[in-house]
């Protein structure tokens, strides 16, 4: 059975990693052997212990991991550095390859499959990248689905032809076959995470966010855009609420953050919005990681249930056409684009684009039209006269 894995994102400074840590938690000690991730230091705070590129117990059925881009890169990319510190490079062109910036997120998301695939865990947490970052990873596996169709098989079969021609002519030995493979090797996990990240019945994104003013706006077009890329978001968190006990003296924030709160629960519906005081001390350490996770999910709550199910992509056939539905709730045609290349449907979003391959049923199929419904993009196929 695949391992319910949750990736929260939110910008920096609304608390994305104590809630995190607190959602690992409250798992834990539900019963269920539990793993939380992260990038980035944040985590190791939050939780009040250390915690090292190698995934280490912090407490009961709970364990940590802080990726480290170093070490998982030659896990990942021996052969590919090997083959690299045989060509001469200036020092810094070395150390740019030994580590390139962004990789972090990269690595992340090639750990979930490692740990998904591992069968070791009943709960996968991920303290994921900020929104932007986040989108920008989600292509990854369409890129990689790309590059393994186009690019590497052929130029597989074409660096065995001019192999020999190198050496002889130009003293210079091409890519090996351990390079390439460990290209292919990577292009494939990615291929096999969008599966795991796309699987609703135990993938899903939490939002978490504070009570602003410009957080609907912001919420919504996040929201689109990850359900453009297929993913699933079951729960907004509205971090630090002040609460009621807050005094007089924030009489007049507690009240702008309750328009905000409204604003949000209707912008944002149906999402299920879940709340967070802001604390009278810093969220740091197991017990007021547990009093976090008590005020998200109340005592009977299963914060690893998926908590709103929509499905992102639907076909239906029909006799003479088929219409494939897309989940894009909150999404405006006026930015919309939408075109076909041979077998894929190219739908852009605002600028976000993803790359759907259309499945064989369709392939003699042409697309006629569009339109929105109900929170979902429904392109229209028909048969060819």
């Amino acid at each position: 059975m695949a391992p319910r894995t949750i990736l929260y994102t939110g910008k920096g400074g609304v608390g994305k990693s104590s809630v995190a840590a607190a959602t690992a938690r409250r798992c834990a000690a539900d019963g269920r052997r539990t793993l939380v991730l992260s990038t980035g230091p944040e985590l190791a705070v939050a939780l009040g212990v250390a915690v090292g590129p190698q995934s280490g117990q912090a407490g009961p059925r709970l364990w940590a991991q802080q990726l480290c881009a170093r070490v998982e890169l030659e896990r990942h990319w021996g052969a590919m550095r090997a083959r690299v510190g045989g060509v001469p490079a200036p020092p810094v062109a070395a150390g740019a390859l030994a580590a390139p910036p962004g990789l972090g997120g990269l690595l992340g998301l090639l750990a979930v499959k490692d740990h998904h695939d591992s069968g070791a865990w009943d709960v996968i947490v991920i303290d994921w990248a900020p929104p932007d970052e986040a989108l920008r990873l989600l292509t990854l596996p369409d890129v990689a689905r790309w590059w393994l169709d186009r690019v590497l098989a052929p130029q597989g079969r074409l660096l065995d032809a001019a192999r020999p021609l190198a050496r002889a002519l130009l003293d210079l030995g091409l890519p090996g076959e351990a390079v390439l493979d460990e290209i292919g090797g990577l292009a494939r996990s990615l291929v096999g995470l969008s599966g795991i990240l796309r699987d609703h019945d135990s993938c899903s994104a939490r939002l978490v966010m504070a009570p602003e003013g410009a957080g609907v706006g912001e919420a919504r077009r996040t929201l689109t855009h990850l359900h453009l890329q297929g993913l699933l978001v079951d729960a907004v968190v509205v971090n630090r609420v002040l609460p009621p006990e807050a005094g007089a003296y924030f009489a007049s924030w507690r009240a702008r953050q309750q328009e905000h709160l409204h604003a949000i629960g209707e912008g944002l519906a149906p999402v299920p919005v879940l709340r967070a005081p802001f604390f009278t001390e810093e969220v740091v350490g197991p017990a007021t990681l547990d009093q976090l996770s008590d005020a998200l999910f109340g005592d009977d709550a299963d914060p690893a249930a998926v908590l709103h199910a929509q499905s992102s992509e639907e076909l239906v056939m029909g006799r003479d056409g088929a219409t494939l539905r897309l989940a894009l709730p909150f999404a405006a045609r006026a930015g919309l684009g939408l075109k076909r290349i041979g077998s894929d449907l190219v739908v852009a979003v605002d600028g976000h684009r993803r790359t759907l391959p259309l499945p064989p049923a369709l392939a003699d199929y042409r697309a006629t039209g569009a339109r929105f419904d109900n929170g979902s993009l429904l392109v229209a196929f028909d048969l060819p006269a």
